[in-house]
């Protein structure tokens, strides 16, 4: 299995400016009249310029139709290119296709954590969002902690959707396709993956299927879990000092 994993390197390559996205939209769809919609949206966002609202709004309309469809626990075959938290972190995203090849020559997981922090969470998740709806069998994007409104509102996707597109439309229309994603993956029958760890109220898959995913991430719970535990050097179980999910031992992955 071909495997790209954790967290993407750098912090943040390249110095793209980070104004307002309405105008290169708006060239932009004028220059490539002849390209399709999509690959339009795909070939602007590569070039880390954001489409406009009203393109947005349909994007992610249509990728909440693609994901809807999918289970809790998504299964992927192999081989599989695997990769941890983005960030915003565009250029750091267009490495990892320049290294392990673009679609759909190369399969894509991603475990979350497509947004905050970097500069370019916009233009990450919408470029990200525009490949599943181009490739749907070829890319599979799972929920991070990060995709949250909550956490969204304070670690910067909030206030990069008001700056670039002077209001939080943009914001809200994301938002809205978080609560779509699958919370875990199966590759290949083996391997169990997911953004964050386990849940002491979980102690199947068919619990994690069962869970109602559409909805704003938990305080607490099993899906709050999935999202926010992490492992640990230690035995059983332990309260987290995030103040959300647990740690857990080698033992409890035994188990």
């Amino acid at each position: 299995m071909a495997g790209i994993e954790g967290p993407a390197a750098g912090e943040g390559a390249g110095g793209a400016a980070l104004g307002s996205c309405e105008g290169p939209g708006e060239n932009a769809t004028k220059a490539a009249s002849s390209m399709s919609l999509l690959d339009r949206q795909i070939e602007q966002l590569r070039r880390c310029e954001c489409i406009p609202e009203r393109e947005v709004k349909a994007l992610c309309a249509k990728a909440k139709e693609i994901l809807v469809e999918e289970s809790n626990v998504q299964r992927v075959d192999v081989p599989v290119t695997i990769c941890g938290d983005i960030h915003g972190q565009f250029y750091d995203l267009l490495e990892l296709f320049r290294v392990g090849n673009f679609l759909p020559e190369t399969s894509y997981l991603f475990l979350g954590d497509f947004v905050d922090r970097g500069y370019f969470s916009v233009e990450t998740f919408l470029f990200l969002l525009a490949l599943k709806v181009r490739y749907p069998d070829r890319i599979t994007l799972i929920r991070g902690n990060h995709e949250s409104r909550q956490i969204t509102q304070v670690y910067g996707f909030y206030d990069e959707c008001l700056r670039k597109y002077g209001s939080s439309t943009v914001w809200r229309y994301c938002t809205e396709v978080f609560d779509y994603l699958a919370l875990a993956a199966i590759i290949d029958d083996r391997l169990f993956a997911l953004h964050g760890g386990l849940s002491p109220a979980i102690s199947s898959v068919d619990e994690i299927r069962s869970i109602d995913r559409k909805q704003e991430v938990p305080h607490e719970g099993p899906m709050c879990d999935l999202l926010w535990s992490d492992p640990e050097d230690m035995q059983g179980w332990g309260y987290s000092p995030r103040g959300a999910g647990y740690l857990f031992g080698a033992d409890i992955v035994k188990a």
